[in-house]
């Protein structure tokens, strides 16, 4: 088979089996968890917020896009929604929060806490409650977030708001659930509770007449869930505890954006400032000096890096010392011809020669002054340096030098080239 026809073949096949595979998936379940009041989606909140009314019957229901503390003195009188203004006493206001984090900063919690204190009620519903709202109401939460809760049922239970009476609900859904492990019981009454009998909705009254609820199971207000079998009657029960006679119902779009509160450097819609987070280093001295230090580092690294590179200068091998590879050759091809009388000969020349030319002595291997000269030259033992001279003189005057002879000449040789 020819290369272009096998491929054109595969590419067949992997088309026949994405088609195949995609038929028999079937349609998937959107599993994005957004709890928004406009997504039809499982695990948006679109039917929670169109069956407020039913909850309400006489309030208008706005949208809240402003921070808490963004209104003077906290006043509130003159709320103004996009396309209308309202005007309402406080107490009969409902303040309602489904996001999968509420985190108000210092003010805003100030804020809050200011509007329940006038008589508003306020229903907060987050898989995560900041840690400054929650040191305020005495309350601990046992995760950090529900969010990595992905247990694939959920059962949770509220108290009916007329008889008191414990009620459950479950639904085969994602749980991300979180309860509390720690409340203040003179001030918080426990309102539900998840499927182990944890208490995950409190409520907090106040003097003022207002009220502040803490559900830590928004799933439950997604659609998914209210959706399933009667769990509709869940959402009834929780938002019950609120007044029915709220006049205005305020949605809250804020917290959906603002995860982490407005924060100082706000602007005046509530969207956190450009350089909040250059202020808010600016303001630690420590991490602002490292900063401004690996900024000037980096400035330098640019400078020194940005000028033209020297092109990489070649390395220059040495050359080779070719008379060694030479000798060694020479070495090799006398010793495969067995011509050992030739090659001591060359060896006692080339040791005549090394001693001529490194310490300038005439070499006469028969002259006993040789001995005496050469000993004292070099420092080496004049005993053993006669024995080389004697072994020297042996093989010259031998017929023939054995393989044995001419190993014990090497190695006397070698001996004195080392240590003279």
């Amino acid at each position: 088979m020819k290369p272009i026809i096998r491929y054109h073949l595969l590419l067949w096949l992997v088309a026949i089996a994405g088609l195949v595979a995609s038929c028999g998936s079937g349609k998937r379940m959107n599993k994005r968890v957004t709890l928004w009041r406009s997504d039809k989606i499982p695990y948006g909140t679109y039917y929670a917020y169109e069956n407020l009314n039913e909850i309400f019957p006489d309030a208008s229901v706005v949208i809240n896009k402003k921070s808490p503390d963004e209104y003077k003195g906290f006043s509130l009188k003159n709320f103004k929604d996009a396309t209308e203004e309202i005007k309402y006493d406080d107490q009969k206001t409902s303040y309602i929060i489904i996001a999968d984090e509420v985190i108000p900063d210092e003010n805003e919690v100030a804020a809050l806490l200011s509007m329940v204190a006038r008589g508003q009620h306020i229903f907060i519903s987050s898989f995560q409650i900041g840690e400054t709202l929650l040191d305020s109401l005495h309350l601990k939460t046992a995760f950090y977030t529900g969010s990595y809760n992905t247990f694939d049922s959920l059962t949770v239970s509220v108290n009916n708001p007329e008889t008191n009476d414990s009620l459950s609900y479950s639904y085969p859904g994602t749980a991300m659930d979180n309860f509390f492990v720690s409340v203040d019981s003179s001030i918080t009454t426990i309102l539900g509770e998840d499927k182990y009998g944890q208490p995950n909705f409190v409520r907090f009254a106040y003097n003022g007449g207002g009220s502040l609820f803490i559900h830590l199971a928004p799933i439950t207000f997604s659609n998914f869930f209210l959706l399933h079998k009667q769990n509709k009657a869940y959402y009834d029960n929780v938002l019950s505890y609120l007044p029915q006679s709220s006049e205005v119902v305020r949605w809250d779009d804020y917290f959906r954006h603002h995860k982490s509160g407005r924060g100082e450097g706000g602007d005046s819609g509530g969207r956190k400032g450009l350089f909040d987070a250059s202020s808010w280093m600016g303001k630690q001295p420590a991490l602002a000096r490292a900063m401004w230090l690996l900024l000037i580092l980096m400035l330098i690294i640019y400078l020194f890096e940005s000028k033209r590179k020297q092109r990489i200068i070649p390395v220059i091998q040495p050359l080779k010392n070719a008379s060694v590879d030479f000798v060694k050759t020479i070495g090799r091809l006398y010793f495969q011809r067995r011509d050992n009388k030739n090659l001591a000969q060359k060896m006692t020349v080339h040791f005549q020669d090394h001693v001529r030319s490194t310490y300038s002595i005439r070499a006469s291997l028969n002259d006993p002054e040789f001995e005496k000269r050469l000993a004292w030259k070099t420092g080496y033992d004049l005993k053993a340096l006669k024995d080389l001279l004697y072994f020297i003189n042996m093989l010259q005057d031998a017929p023939d030098v054995t393989d044995e002879a001419l190993l014990e000449l090497n190695h006397k040789l070698e001996h004195f080239y080392k240590h003279a």
